[in-house]
């Protein structure tokens, strides 16, 4: 005879989506916290990011200047739509913006933002830590990669991290395509922008947008501002937390296990 419970326990599957400058490498810790949870797991790469990153580094994809955000958004709705059933999505970054445009599909159980960057309808050149991340980026418009020095990483990603976690954390960063930062500087201009969510979009599962205090490419107050952006009467739950003391590498620095703990506590919440 079945368990009654069964139905109850079982949970669904957690689907990682990781940032620029990133593969599914990044979610390494978190991945294994959750399926030590009894979760199941997956963290698909985005196109042109599924090799090894050495091989990354020293030969990035052919193609890879040409990819934009929608064709990373399609590429995971892809993988979603074929799964059973609606996961759980974590994503982080441009990875947390990707999740934010997924669940206004509809895609999710619940989808949890970590420090995401901006949708349409924020100036992230508005803000001076995020500005100055992204700059070489900006006024380099003719090319169609980029790489970031360590420097660059430095006060990007892990600036409130001692220097050997740094340049632990720099070994996970790999060449992107800057088609998606342009995308975003000019998502203002665009009615068809592809970084466009409906904040007003009642028929989601719930959303938990999560910020870190010290995060100098995604400023805290930027990703509160994403927060605001959403409508508390359109019936769809959208929460935010800030984690203080945290640098953009809030999902492996020293302390992450306190915020998949909070992650954790939250989908169970939501999804029971």
């Amino acid at each position: 005879m079945m368990n009654s419970n069964a139905a109850e326990m079982k949970k669904p599957v957690i689907v990682f989506i990781h940032g620029a400058f990133m593969t599914p490498d990044s979610w390494a810790p978190m991945r294994d916290y959750f399926t030590k949870q009894g979760f199941e797991t997956l963290a698909p790469a985005w196109p042109l990011h599924d090799r090894p990153i050495k091989e990354q580094r020293s030969n990035p994809s052919k193609g890879l200047g040409k990819l934009g955000l929608a064709e990373v958004v399609d590429h995971y709705a892809q993988i979603i739509r074929a799964l059973p059933e609606k996961p759980i999505l974590i994503g982080h970054s441009f990875g947390g913006l990707i999740t934010q445009i997924l669940m206004d599909r509809n895609l999710g159980a619940a989808g949890i933002a970590i420090d995401p960057a901006a949708p349409k309808g924020i100036n992230a050149g508005a803000y001076k830590t995020a500005s100055k991340s992204v700059a070489s980026i900006l006024l380099k418009p003719w090319k169609k990669t980029a790489s970031l020095t360590f420097e660059q990483f430095q006060y990007a990603f892990v600036n409130t991290m001692p220097l050997q976690e740094q340049k632990e954390a720099f070994g996970y960063s790999v060449p992107e395509t800057t088609r998606i930062f342009f995308q975003s500087a000019f998502a203002s201009f665009n009615s068809q922008s592809p970084l466009t969510v409906n904040f007003k979009n009642g028929n989601r599962g719930p959303l938990l947008i999560i910020a870190g205090e010290e995060d100098h490419i995604v400023p805290a107050a930027m990703v509160e501002k994403n927060f605001q952006l959403y409508d508390q009467q359109s019936g769809a739950i959208t929460q935010f937390v800030e984690f203080p003391k945290r640098s953009h590498w809030i999902i492996a620095e020293k302390g992450f296990e306190e915020v998949a703990n909070f992650i954790k506590h939250w989908v169970h919440v939501q999804l029971h």
